[in-house]
């Protein structure tokens, strides 16, 4: 199994799950390049994973899906980015959207919730999964292009209460499958509310009226993921299509183990997977090659000798951080407190995408101009693989964040009060 590279020691499940994800590669290999030279999202990959089962990928049994986890969505995401990193990309975001099911009934499960609030946060969280059970897309918009200092995502999509549901206003800039997807789950804060107590969830159908594509987004990697976000002008949703409890979200947030929601090393395995796929074709290509004057093999040379050895190490970087963090994330019992996962994780990501970024840029040298075009293998992954250096927070906010975390965590510790003093006669104290 190739997913077998990233997550080790799989389970006979995880392996059927695993071998689904397998089924689906020659038809996402196939349609990759003219995928990224149009930059659209081939629209019959929906039926195709539809019809695999793996739209329901990590959604329980109970609700009608496979029963994965995070260990499947990393395997499952790293897989497809060997064929076509676009789609996993996008494959990969409707995934989180089990999140948005999975955690509120944790959180409920935790008592977080009173009794009026639970019926109507169950009854929302249950809709998400079985919607995904059954096979229906699901874009996970929250990103917008209003950016502000104090956070990696800025929420300024308004929902304002009418008689029988809400009316939503705003503009959502990144969360793939823009006009492919069958509901778009998208965040928006709650009239008169100014902090996160007031982010509210809703499903917004594709068709919706009030509900448009933006411009064509013309990326430098990672096209075909239908990343041009949406406009939403006095969309109406009903009572029943939302999860408008106050504070629902922030509730949510603290049942996750990892960042986040918890299942973002899943889209670090996006790149992590298409830079094992680069670093195995210019391999193939530069060991079956030879010299004309001396018959050897043209990845035997000084020069390709030093590429290959710094491609080996960035890659298995790559998988030392993605291994670790899964670990931590998914161990039944754990073994590390939420913010030391955090923590690691803000520096783990920036650390993958980068190394993963030049193992891109390793084989673009060690393929020559005749490897280095806009459609080739090399000249894709470099591409795609630099959306990582950018996506959500670059390499240098996680470690600035990180930084800060710990320096703070130590500077407090001079503020520590003082242990009570065990009850001694005044004259041995001095």
């Amino acid at each position: 199994m190739i997913g077998e590279r990233l997550v080790e020691e799989m389970t006979d499940a995880e392996r059927a799950r695993a071998q689904r994800v397998e089924s689906v590669l020659p038809a996402l290999h196939a349609a990759a390049a003219e995928a990224d030279r149009t930059a659209t999202f081939p629209a019959s990959h929906i039926g195709l994973l539809r019809e695999a089962g793996l739209l329901g990928l990590v959604v329980p049994e109970r609700f009608g899906g496979l029963g994965g986890t995070l260990r499947d969505l990393a395997a499952a995401t790293f897989t497809m980015g060997t064929a076509c990193p676009s789609t996993a990309l996008a494959y990969f975001f409707h995934n989180t959207s089990a999140s948005r099911g999975l955690l509120p009934l944790e959180a409920i499960e935790a008592g977080l919730f009173d009794a009026a609030e639970v019926p109507v946060v169950r009854a929302f969280a249950e809709k998400v999964l079985t919607r995904m059970a059954e096979g229906v897309w699901l874009a996970n918009f929250a990103s917008e292009s209003v950016k502000t200092e104090g956070a990696n995502i800025t929420i300024a999509t308004t929902a304002r209460k009418v008689s029988g549901g809400w009316i939503l206003n705003g503009e959502k800039s990144f969360g793939c499958a823009t006009g492919v997807a069958d509901y778009y789950l998208t965040s928006a804060k709650l009239e008169g509310y100014d902090t996160a107590q007031g982010l509210a969830t809703f499903f917004v159908p594709r068709e919706a009226t009030g509900v448009s594509v933006r411009a064509p987004w013309d990326g430098l990697g990672m096209r075909a993921t239908a990343n041009n976000g949406i406009r939403l002008v006095d969309v109406f949703i009903p009572d029943a299509e939302a999860l408008t409890v106050p504070g629902a979200f922030t509730k949510m947030l603290t049942m996750s183990r990892g960042s986040f929601v918890g299942n973002q090393l899943a889209i670090a395995a996006v790149y992590t997977g298409c830079a094992q796929r680069v670093y195995d074709e210019v391999l193939r290509a530069t060991t079956t090659k030879t010299f004309a004057d001396t018959g050897a093999p043209i990845a035997s040379s000084p020069v390709h000798q030093v590429l290959f050895g710094e491609m080996t190490r960035d890659l298995e970087t790559a998988y030392l951080w993605l291994r670790y963090q899964l670990a931590v994330e998914t161990a039944e019992v754990p073994f590390k407190p939420k913010q030391e996962i955090f923590t690691q994780w803000r520096l783990g990501k920036g650390a993958v995408t980068e190394a993963c970024f030049r193992v891109a840029l390793g084989a673009l040298k060690a393929g020559g101009t005749s490897a280095a075009s806009m459609e080739g293998t090399a000249g894709r992954a470099l591409r795609d693989l630099a959306m990582g250096l950018v996506m959500t927070f670059p390499a240098e906010r996680g470690m600035l964040e990180v930084a800060r975390i710990v320096t703070e965590a130590k500077a407090n510790e001079l503020f520590a009060t003082a242990p009570e003093q065990a009850n001694v006669p005044a004259e041995v104290g001095r």
